[in-house]
């Protein structure tokens, strides 16, 4: 017995050994050793994914059950059961997995107006993450982090509040443009047949998730029932009971006293049991862990007592990052022994994710399905970064335009300045892939003006001084510089740990995948020896591209992103003497799952009057500024004036860019400005100042080209703002004041720089005389509008048809509402009769119960290309107002 005891002890976790345990391994052994003289039903992909997962699950001990609750998911090899990591990202474009077509940021995608050109993006996404998993797919059916087909998006909260610094990765502050634009994209990434997904698309974050950053652990938030209802749900609702996401994701917040994702109000009696919801709930990373965490909710004491409560409500699936952040299978099976869940839970929560690996095929022969011809060749194509070239086009915003734009003639100089000029970091915001070839303004401009003589000077950082590449003549080996270059160290792993697995000598940092000999890996790599400055004076040093690095100047820490993000401007300052050698070291991480490091510097004679002298003889200057996901973003160490922890302070273009571009402007030279980030800004001096106006947001790996092109005339721009450019911060609430009294178009009052839905053309557009298929609606009854659109300008263009309904005298009613939007193209002198069908419910207005009902009355309608609004210096859209009686 002893020796049975002892086999037994090294195969299952230890505790006290019964007849039970002892009949179980043995009946484990069987399993393994005996295959099945035909398919069991798990293995049979004729029958029903549900009926497959349950059989499954039924075979599993509860140890094996708890370990697939976790997001890295072990393999069971008796069962034949690979091991696979639900993370995986595809906010715009497949993420965190090296090289992929990188489409503009979801808030650029948002500006594009145009559900069906979403649709054809998520879809081309998901091809690309099907080409992922075919090339890193394990012989056994494995898959890691960033490599498998469960789609961590989109990100559908509504972005209430600009300083919020993740605005940028959700589809903007209208509840209508983003369930729309959301639908479309979990179609696009799911495919036409649920039981055969693409991929499998997930809504997050559930619920009332937005900012600010840094408290986004510990918030409880209190929505009135009346905002719950009419702004922070509808999109999760259109998403789950349309579009039919497979997967949600509960946020870390609490709401009234709950933590999100333990909260019966959410889970269990909104999604599961009033929108039907049959997919499964994945937690935020680490939120099972803020559940019970002191310095968090502490909602509950232990990781047992805190798997329970998520369980119970209807989390499915742990996402989280180990040791204190996380809970471990041991916990889950802690909580079944006490009592604190049953195995009947830790069953359903297990169903609900077989289900969805079964529905993706993971279960089935390798290249089945409708899926099986896509092959690794299928990603990162031509086609590809041509529609990604398309999503930029579509994505610009022409927000002001005194008769600069289109160039009449092609400059013969042209001066590019600015801190976004040359950045790829400035293409792709966060969440994002690599850019096999990414064109940056400069780039583009230069390939766009082949004759023209195009001088470039970045003049200022993002919020501090700038940066710009390390010449390599600068480093040597040694302190009396014998040799050129630095020496290398390269270790296993990603920590600097034991000794090195090679040595050698590179010119400079400057590392990209691809590199003959940097071929994707883990890995972690020590620069030495000397730098030689050119200039006296201030320095600063910082690797552009991915985290995981650290620099030191004489032994002293002078900047370091190990674990964060951190932008350039953010680097201390060392005096540095020209002609001096001083001793460096540059420590980074490599890890496969990343894009690139370069080793960057700021010289102090890289100013903004070095910027101004650089426009001497330019014929048009073009200022690239804004911000990007190294100032703005999720849960970040950015603290300079302006920025808080990645949200922002202030709403206005960052100092330094602000004085530089009014010194370039003081020059009197035509001027363009180019605002790349992912929230609106106050350029309040810009519009009164600047000529032309440019929102191109984080466009994508292609964005060069369609700025570029859209200063040529190339195309017309036809993007419209998914926010409100507000004047300033100071016309909003309290950025922790989650009522929605005050912001967004539907509920602000006051004056904006450019409101929601703006945009500008090259051409013109008038609106025909509207139809309606009733002048007076019986309860119930839908209402079909038809407009004719033409094109009255002098050249083809798109126009974005926006409807708005008003409910005027009605209670709890927004200003207006958008209701339907269509992005049409229309050659000169063209036009087309669009239709728009409201259903009742277009004409619903929530009251301060949070119920939802049609109360009679008039109902204003305006079809037009933005808002009927208006302001001094911002015409008011071409469009069309009519009225309807609507019955209750």
């Amino acid at each position: 017995m002893r020796l049975i005891a002892g086999k037994i002890a090294g195969q299952i976790a230890v505790r006290a050994i019964t007849p039970s345990l002892i009949a179980l391994a043995i009946a484990s052994s069987a399993v393994a050793q005996t295959p099945p003289d035909k398919p069991l039903p798990y293995q049979d992909p004729k029958l029903p994914a549900a009926q497959r997962a349950a059989d499954l699950v039924s075979r599993m001990t509860l140890e094996e059950k708890a370990g697939q609750l976790r997001h890295a998911a072990p393999a069971i090899p008796r069962l034949g059961v690979p091991a696979y990591n639900w993370w995986n990202e595809g906010l715009h474009g497949v993420a965190r997995a090296g090289e992929a077509t990188v489409f503009p940021q979801a808030i650029g995608m948002a500006a594009t107006w145009d559900a069906p050109f979403v649709h054809e993006i998520a879809d081309t996404i998901a091809t690309e993450f099907r080409a992922k998993y075919v090339e890193k797919v394990a012989p056994d059916g494995s898959t890691a982090q960033y490599r498998g087909l469960t789609v961590w998006s989109p990100n559908i909260n509504i972005f209430r509040d600009p300083r919020w610094g993740r605005g940028q990765e959700t589809w903007g502050e209208d509840p209508v443009l983003t369930a729309t634009l959301g639908s479309a994209f979990v179609e696009g990434l799911q495919g036409p047949d649920l039981n055969h997904l693409k991929t499998l698309a997930m809504a997050k974050h559930f619920a009332v998730h937005s900012g600010p950053e840094a408290d986004r652990h510990r918030d409880d938030i209190h929505p009135s029932r009346h905002d719950l209802e009419d702004t922070y749900l509808p999109a999760f609702e259109a998403l789950v009971t349309k579009a039919k996401a497979q997967s949600v994701m509960c946020a870390y917040n609490a709401v009234d006293g709950q933590p999100a994702c333990a909260s019966d109000a959410l889970l269990k009696d909104k999604l599961r049991g009033q929108w039907k919801f049959d997919g499964h709930v994945v937690s935020d990373c680490g939120a099972i862990a803020d559940v019970y965490l002191p310095t968090s909710h502490a909602y509950r004491k232990t990781a047992a007592e805190a798997f329970a409560v998520t369980v119970k409500a209807g989390t499915d699936l742990l996402c989280d990052f180990g040791g204190a952040n996380g809970v471990e299978a041991p916990a889950i099976v802690e909580a079944v022994r006490t009592g604190l869940a049953t195995e009947a839970e830790v069953d359903q929560a297990a169903r609900r994710l077989f289900e969805g690996r079964m529905r993706l095929g993971l279960f089935d022969p390798k290249g089945s399905g409708p899926w099986g011809k896509i092959t690794a060749a299928d990603n990162d194509t031509p086609a590809h970064r041509a529609l990604a070239l398309k999503a930029a086009q579509k994505a610009m915003v022409l927000l002001k335009n005194d008769g600069l734009l289109p160039l009449k003639t092609a400059p013969k100089t042209i001066a590019v300045i600015g801190p976004n000029a040359d950045s790829v970091d400035a293409l792709v915001g966060n969440y994002n892939g690599t850019p096999s070839k990414p064109v940056t303004v400069l780039a583009g401009i230069r390939d766009r003006f082949p004759g023209a003589k195009v001088t470039y000077v970045a003049g200022t950082g993002l919020i501090g001084p700038p940066s710009a590449p390390t010449p390599d003549a600068i480093f040597c080996q040694d302190a009396a510089c014998a040799a050129k270059g630095l020496k290398v160290e390269e270790y296993a792993g990603l920590e600097l740990a034991g000794a090195p697995t090679a040595t050698r000598v590179d010119a400079n940092v400057n590392f990209r995948w691809g590199w003959p000999t940097r071929t994707a890996r883990q890995a972690s790599i020590r620069w030495s020896g000397f730098v030689t400055p050119t200039q006296s004076g201030p320095h600063s040093f910082a690797i552009d591209g991915e985290r995981g690095w650290r620099i030191k100047i004489d032994g002293r820490p002078v900047a370091e992103a190990w674990d964060t993000i951190q932008d350039p401007g953010q680097a201390q300052t060392v005096m540095l003497t020209a002609g001096k050698a001083y001793a460096i070291t540059i420590e980074a991480r490599q890890d496969s799952n990343r894009g690139g490091q370069r080793l960057t510097w700021s010289q102090p004679a890289d100013n903004a009057d070095t910027a101004v002298a650089a426009t001497k003889d330019a014929e048009l200057i073009v200022f690239v500024g804004g911000l990007s996901a190294r100032v703005e973003g999720e849960e970040m160490p950015v603290h300079a004036p302006g920025f808080a922890g990645g949200d922002r302070t202030s709403l206005d273009l960052p100092g330094p860019q602000a004085k530089l571009l009014e010194g370039l402007v003081a020059t009197g030279k035509p001027t363009v400005l180019v605002l790349v980030n992912g929230s609106a800004m106050s350029v309040n001096w810009a519009d009164q100042k600047v000529p032309a106006i440019v929102e191109a947001w984080y466009p994508g790996g292609e964005g060069g080209t369609a700025v570029a092109g859209l200063l040529a005339g190339d195309y017309s721009p036809a993007g419209r703002l998914p926010v409100t450019f507000y004047r300033s911060a100071e016309q909003l609430p309290p950025f922790k004041d989650y009522g929605m009294a005050g912001r967004t178009y539907r509920y602000f009052g006051g004056e904006a720089l450019y409101p929601f839905g703006y945009g500008l053309s090259y051409t013109t557009f008038k609106y025909g005389k509207p139809v309606l298929s009733a002048a007076k609606l019986k309860p119930g009854q839908p209402l079909t509008v038809s407009v004719e659109v033409t094109n009255t300008g002098g050249r083809d263009g798109d126009e974005v048809a926006q409807l708005y309904v008003t409910r005027p005298g009605v209670a709890g009613a927004p200003i207006r509402s958008l209701k339907g939007f269509q992005r049409v193209t229309l050659k000169t002198g063209e036009t087309r009769k669009l239709t728009f069908a409201l259903d009742p419910a277009a004409f619903s207005t929530v009251d301060d119960k949070g119920q939802r009902r049609v109360v009679p009355g008039a109902a204003d309608l305006w079809i037009g290309g933005g808002q009927p609004v208006s302001r001094q210096g911002l015409a008011k859209p071409a469009g069309v107002a009519a009225t309807v009686e609507v019955g209750g």
